[in-house]
């Protein structure tokens, strides 16, 4: 088995603090140039805010260190299938890669609902790459879940 990449491994100690903190475990980090530059975690109810999914959490603050909108030679690794709204904005800013791990049959956007990035009005298509750390991401999700039912 391949070691859990480093970006990944980053995005799913965010998730955790998003379970420690009441939200819903996804967490995301944008790589440029081999670095990680901006790490997020999911904050909607923290926040009260219904778009600060961590993608795009990680985005804008990615945007903001480089300065620029346009995010082409950066690489979104995020614990969960993004969602329409943030496959949205990874077109929009330009992501090069996309790397995920769950799957997520209700809301994702990549590989089930809308599949986003195969729409003809689709503007910017990233690289794809799914499943990476993969049961660690779904594990964390269904224990969160569980606990709320509990």
């Amino acid at each position: 088995m391949f070691p859990m990449p480093a970006p990944m491994r980053a995005a799913l100690d965010a998730a955790r603090a998003a379970a420690d903190a009441g939200e819903v475990p996804v967490g995301a980090v944008v790589v440029s140039k081999g670095a990680i530059i901006a790490v997020a975690a999911n904050a909607p109810r923290t926040l009260r805010d219904p778009t600060a999914h961590a993608e795009i959490r990680a985005i804008r603050a990615a945007a903001e260190l480089l300065g620029s909108d346009r995010l082409e030679d950066c690489d979104l690794w995020v614990t969960l299938e993004p969602c329409a709204m943030c496959a949205g904005a990874i077109a929009h800013a330009r992501i090069a890669r996309l790397y995920y791990g769950a799957e997520d049959a209700k809301g994702g956007a990549v590989a089930h609902g809308p599949r986003f990035f195969a729409q003809p009005t689709c503007h910017h298509r990233p690289e794809i790459y799914s499943g990476i750390g993969e049961d660690e991401a779904a594990g964390l999700l269904r224990a969160f879940f569980a606990a709320r039912r509990a």
